[in-house]
């Protein structure tokens, strides 16, 4: 027993500070989720269980002698290149998956095979996919349920993305992959949804089922959609702020007519059932400065949009 006086550990000003961690701090500064999907049309995934690195693409097991090649094609052919793998479960004895995605806001498309070695990357168009044509692979009509689970990149990525890797597995074996860093991770456990590209964020396990489902019937959670990767972030901004105000959740039932900037303004033009409706978006960077992911070694602002009006004709 401490002598009368005596201070104890917590007392002493020596305790473990709690580890800082962005999408708690995002939630606190109420950052909000619409407009913030990365801007991505063309998307390669490539089944490897891993372990992953900080950079999953140049840290992983693949020979080095096809990981550089394939991630110089990808990038000179503006596709995303991200590994996927099954949750918690082993290496495929033969053979691993790949899919090539085209996130087209009208005409989404993903494609799929089986590759016996990984030289075989290497073959794959990826001029074509970053054009929206097909790379060489089989046409599916699969849709892809990705968690990011990158830990290495990312703690909350692991932290709050695992629980939501499980329970879609377990509700959606097929469908529900793991995946690397997919942007966002303040907006912790994020899910992209292929081929429409739908970035969801502020998943937990009981709402990724539910929103999960919903897509599976072809609706989209607008309160967790983040925006749809094939249009710039204030574009989808201006979708979500429409679907809110028209109560419009079928994922195709929204077209991209027009795009205009006018400084830190974009009018966009969207149809809804042959309607056209005008969304004007400000976008402008936050006053303040804050760590935006858990490695982050400088602050950055926040960007906001502001919807200005959303108008019929």
């Amino acid at each position: 027993m401490p002598a009368p006086g005596a201070r104890g550990p917590a007392d002493r000003g020596d305790r473990v500070s709690e580890p800082f961690r962005c999408a708690a701090a995002g939630l606190l500064r109420g950052d909000e989720l619409a407009g913030t999907a990365s801007t991505v049309r063309a998307f390669l995934l490539v089944e490897n269980p891993g372990p992953w690195g900080v950079d999953a693409v140049r840290d992983n097991r693949l020979p080095e002698d096809v990981k550089r090649p394939l991630a110089a094609a990808a990038r000179a052919a503006g596709v995303r290149l991200n590994l996927v793998r099954r949750h918690r479960k082993p290496a495929p004895r033969t053979g691993f998956r790949v899919f090539a995605a085209w996130a087209d806001g009208a005409e989404p498309w993903l494609e799929t095979a089986v590759l016996d070695a990984p030289s075989d990357l290497l073959d794959l168009d990826l001029a074509a996919l970053g054009e929206g044509r097909s790379p060489g692979l089989e046409p599916t009509d699969e849709s892809l349920l990705c968690v990011c689970t990158h830990g290495r990149h990312d703690a909350c990525c692991a932290e709050l993305g695992r629980p939501v890797a499980a329970a879609l597995a377990a509700a959606h074996p097929e469908q529900a992959w793991e995946i690397s860093h997919i942007g966002g991770d303040r907006f912790a456990g994020n899910a992209l949804f292929l081929p429409h590209g739908l970035y969801y964020g502020r998943l937990d396990a009981v709402t990724a089922v539910a929103v999960a489902g919903d897509h599976l019937v072809g609706h989209v959670d607008l309160d967790h959609l983040r925006g749809r990767s094939g249009w710039p972030m204030p574009v989808q901004a201006a979708e979500v702020a429409l679907r809110r105000q028209l109560g419009e959740t079928r994922v195709d039932a929204v077209r991209l007519v027009s795009q205009r900037r006018d400084g830190d303004t974009r009018h966009v033009v969207l149809a809804v059932g042959g309607v056209a409706w005008e969304v004007a978006v400000r976008t402008r960077p936050g006053a303040d400065q804050h760590r935006l992911t858990c490695r982050a070694g400088r602050e950055n602002p926040v960007p906001q949009h502001e919807v200005l009006h959303v108008r019929r004709g």
